[in-house]
C-alpha cells in the first residue's frame, strides 16, 4: 500500500468516528485549537520570516509572497478569530431538510450530513490550515491538508501544533485532521477516489486547471478570479470613485479584487476622466482602450498604458486594471459573460431596474449593486472563514463555509414495513421537523 492510500485511508477511517461526535465535542476541538495556535504565535510568525525571506530570495511573484505574509498587521489575528467564529455557528450535521409519513409508523427524513474526506491541496496562504481544520471538524469532515513549499516552514509549525493538539486534548482522531508536510506526489493523493469525496484547490490557476485535468474525484474551486464593475451612466461618482479603488486597491493579490472597469461612454467626459484619476491616485497602472485614451491625457502618463490583446481575458493580481468604454448594461452583461472567470462582478448605478437586469443577466457565483467585490469572502459573508470560492454551478458556489461542506442522507424509520405490502407512490403531505423524534 502506497503512503498515499495509507493516508487516504486513515482519514476515512477517522471521518467514521468524527461524524459521530456530538457538536460540544467538535467544537470544543475548535476552542483547543485555538488556544494551542495563539499560544504558538511567535513560533508560527518566526517560521513565518522564514518562508517570506526565501520567497523574496527566490524571487517569487509580488501576489505569491503578499498570499504567504502571515505577519501582516491583524491576519494572524484574525485567522485565530475565524477559527472561534466557526467554533461559535449552529450545529450543521443532522438538519431535517424534509420529513414525510409514507405509512403509518413510516417515516422518511432527509438531513444534513458530512460530504466525507477533503483533500485541500494549496499555495502560500498558510492560513488555510486554521480555515479548513475549523470547518472541517465543525461539520464532521475529515481533511487532509498538502501545502506548497514556498510554506513549508509555516506549515510545519502549525501542524505541529494542530496534530498534537488533536491528539492529546481533544476527541477528535488525530488522522480527521492530516497535514502532510512531505514531498508527497500529489498526483498519488489525487487517484485515491476510493477514499477521498472532494478535492480543493487552492492557488494559482495553473494549480487549480492541473488538478482538475488529473483527478476522477471531484473538484470545487475556480481557476481564476477576473473580476468586473460596470459603471451606468446614471452613477454616483463619489460611491463609484469609492467602490472601484476599493475593489482594487484593498487586497490587489485577492482572487475577488477588480480586474476590468467598464464604463458607459455616455457618461460626462471629466466625470469619466475624474474616476480615472481617483484610481491613478492610488497608483493604479490603467490599461486602455483606443476608445479611453482620449479620457487619459490629463492623466500621469506613467500610470496609462495601452490595453493589449488579453486585457480582459486577464487576472492581474496587481495595481493595475483593464479600462473600456461600452455602451449600456446589455452590453455589459454580454462582455462580462464572455469574458469573467464567473467569479464575482458589480455594478455602480443609481437605477435600480438596470441593477436588477445586470444582476439577473450575469452568470457568475456573486453579483453586487454598488458594493466592491472585495466582499466575496466567506469571513464577510458571516460564515466564519471559508474553505474557498466556487464557481461552480451544482453544489457549493461563491464562498464555500460550513454549508457548502455538507451533503445529505435519507434516514426511513419503519416498523417491520415491507415493500411487498406497500401501496402508493407517495406519502401524506410533507412535515417539517426540527429534529428526528428518538
Amino acid at each position: 500500500m502506497s503512503s498515499a492510500e495509507t493516508i487516504a485511508r486513515d482519514a476515512n477511517q477517522a471521518f467514521g468516528v468524527l461524524k459521530t461526535l456530538s457538536n460540544d465535542q467538535r467544537s470544543d476541538a475548535l476552542q483547543q485549537i485555538h488556544d494551542a495556535l495563539a499560544s504558538a504565535k511567535s513560533d508560527i510568525l518566526a517560521a513565518n520570516k522564514i518562508d517570506m525571506d526565501n520567497a523574496k530570495s527566490q524571487q517569487l511573484s509580488p501576489s505569491l509572497i503578499k498570499r504567504l505574509d502571515l505577519n501582516n498587521p491583524g491576519k494572524f489575528d484574525a485567522m485565530l478569530q475565524g477559527i472561534l467564529d466557526v467554533k461559535n455557528l449552529p450545529d450543521p450535521v443532522g438538519k431535517v431538510t424534509f420529513a414525510s409519513k409514507l405509512d403509518d409508523g413510516l417515516e422518511l427524513y432527509r438531513l444534513t450530513a458530512p460530504i466525507g474526506v477533503l483533500l485541500i491541496i494549496f499555495e502560500a496562504r498558510p492560513e488555510v490550515i486554521a480555515n479548513i481544520t475549523a470547518l472541517a471538524v465543525k461539520s464532521g469532515n475529515a481533511a487532509i491538508l498538502k501545502g506548497g513549499k514556498e510554506s513549508y516552514q509555516t506549515f510545519k509549525a502549525m501542524s505541529e501544533v494542530v496534530s498534537s493538539t488533536l491528539d492529546k486534548k481533544t476527541d477528535v482522531p488525530a488522522a480527521a485532521i492530516q497535514l502532510i508536510q512531505s514531498r508527497e506526489d500529489v498526483a498519488d493523493l489525487l487517484n485515491q477516489d476510493k477514499y477521498i469525496d472532494l478535492v480543493i484547490p487552492r492557488g494559482s490557476n495553473e494549480l487549480v486547471r492541473n488538478i482538475k485535468e488529473n483527478t476522477k474525484i471531484p473538484v470545487l474551486g475556480h481557476a481564476d478570479g477576473i473580476c468586473s464593475i460596470y459603471v451606468d451612466d446614471e452613477f454616483d461618482p463619489t460611491k463609484a470613485s469609492r467602490i472601484v479603488v476599493d475593489a482594487k486597491t484593498n487586497y490587489p493579490a485577492g482572487c475577488n479584487a477588480v480586474e476590468q472597469l467598464l464604463i458607459n461612454k455616455n457618461i460626462d467626459r471629466q466625470a469619466i476622466t475624474n474616476l480615472l484619476q481617483s484610481l491613478v491616485d492610488a497608483k493604479v497602472t490603467l490599461h486602455v482602450t483606443p476608445a479611453v485614451k482620449p479620457y487619459t491625457e490629463s492623466l500621469d502618463q506613467q500610470y496609462v498604458k495601452d490595453a493589449e490583446a488579453d486585457a480582459f481575458d486577464k487576472e492581474w493580481l496587481s495595481f493595475d486594471i483593464s479600462v473600456d468604454l461600452i455602451d449600456d448594461v446589455d452590453t455589459a452583461i454580454n462582455h462580462i459573460n464572455a469574458h469573467s472567470s464567473k467569479h464575482t462582478e458589480a455594478i455602480i448605478t443609481e437605477n435600480e431596474a438596470r441593477a436588477q437586469k445586470f444582476m439577473k443577466g450575469i452568470d457568475s457565483s456573486g453579483v453586487y449593486w454598488n458594493a466592491s467585490t472585495r466582499f466575496a469572502d466567506g469571513f464577510r459573508y458571516g460564515f466564519g472563514t471559508e474553505v474557498g470560492i466556487s464557481t461552480n454551478k451544482i453544489h457549493a458556489r461563491g464562498p464555500v463555509g460550513l454549508e457548502g461542506l455538507m451533503s445529505y442522507q435519507y434516514q426511513l424509520r419503519g416498523n417491520g414495513h415491507i415493500v411487498g405490502e406497500f401501496v402508493g407512490g407517495g406519502g401524506d403531505k410533507p412535515f417539517l421537523h426540527q429534529s428526528i423524534p428518538f
